[in-house]
């Protein structure tokens, strides 16, 4: 069963549209769904990803509203069928 990312602010801007389905099954990880959202929309790449590859600090991926980074296991979280997945850029205040 697919799955799908909500992008939030510039995030959905650089993808063109604020939901990107990917193909992430349940039992597949949160890194695999990114690596997939990557792939369907790879303008995200430079503003997600350091120049090592790996996820900037500032970014938020959140799994049912939770943030798997802080709460749950990170990118090595395990997808279950029905989640929703969401990524927020860095959110300043104001």
């Amino acid at each position: 069963m697919p799955t799908e990312w909500n992008l939030f602010a510039d995030l959905a801007e650089r993808a063109g549209d604020k939901h990107v389905t990917v193909d992430a099954d349940a039992g597949d990880t949160v890194g695999d769904a990114l690596d997939d959202l990557l792939a369907a929309a790879p303008e995200l790449e430079g503003r997600v990803l350091d120049g090592d590859g790996d996820l900037r600090s500032q970014i938020n991926v959140l799994r049912n509203g939770t943030n798997v980074l802080v709460e749950e296991e990170g990118l090595e979280t395990e997808l279950e069928e029905g989640d929703e997945l969401a990524l927020f850029p860095p959110v300043s205040g104001g």
